[in-house]
């Protein structure tokens, strides 16, 4: 098979290392079926579709639908990356996995509306699927209702008409979508078992999430909360699209 590729942008190496493995681990994948370009370091290369089963984009510290003028020029190089590489992979119909940032990436990108109206803290949530989610391909195996966790600041409040909605929560209406047959993006995050929220609460305890004393708690309640299921959606992915397309 054809490696599949992970575009990331954590800056911090514990939590880039932990979402790494996370992807290996759920996706049933060895290190050389995910190659992985960390784009906060370094511009993104010249990249050929052809040479990859799919394309993921992890999670990220960005806030997509911030102002201009409060985005860093790293911030402004990833997006202004990634929304030429969405050209190239929308227009193609190539398949496209992108977890909460992937909202912010692939939803701006068809003109959904993205603003702060939806977003959630970290920790536990319950994800319920539409009628078109629970067909989904990508979803096989998943039951109408699972426990997600989730953490961001944006998220999207109006999605595009020629988009799927696949699932829901009671907080945030758009959990996740699917553009044309192969394009998807989740808010919440399918890599994320609760050993990892964990590591993301401690990395980004001073990033705005949450505030800086409920650091702590947070934690503790995180390791009361098991979240098996979303992880279905990465073997999903990488048995979807590792053989012949």
């Amino acid at each position: 098979m054809k490696p599949f590729l992970l575009l990331a942008s954590r800056a911090e190496d514990v939590a880039a290392e932990e979402e790494y493995q996370a992807y290996l681990r759920f996706g049933g994948l060895a290190p050389e079926q995910l190659q992985r370009i960390r784009m906060e370091a370094a511009p993104l290369p010249p990249l050929e579709l052809s040479d990859y089963s799919g394309v993921i984009v992890g999670g990220s510290p960005f806030t997509s639908s911030d102002p201009p003028e409060h985005k860093s020029p790293v911030q402004e190089r990833v997006e202004k990356e990634l929304a030429e590489l969405l050209d190239r992979i929308v227009g193609a119909d190539f398949p496209f996995l992108g977890a909460c940032y992937g909202v912010g990436t692939l939803g701006l990108h068809q003109g959904a509306m993205i603003d702060r109206t939806y977003g959630e803290g970290l920790g536990g949530v319950t994800i319920k699927l539409t009628a078109e989610g629970i067909q989904d391909p990508l979803l096989q195996g998943l039951p109408e209702r699972f426990v997600a966790f989730t953490g961001h600041k944006e998220a999207c409040t109006i999605l595009p008409g020629h988009a799927v909605l696949l699932a829901s929560s009671a907080a945030c209406p758009v959990q996740m979508f699917r553009i044309k047959r192969n394009l998807y993006a989740t808010q919440f995050h399918p890599e994320l078992d609760a050993a990892g929220l964990v590591t993301r609460i401690d990395t980004y305890r001073d990033a705005g999430y949450f505030p800086l004393d409920a650091a702590e708690q947070l934690m503790a309640d995180a390791r009361k909360i098991t979240a098996t299921e979303p992880m279905k959606i990465l073997a999903n992915f990488v048995r979807r699209y590792s053989g012949p397309q």
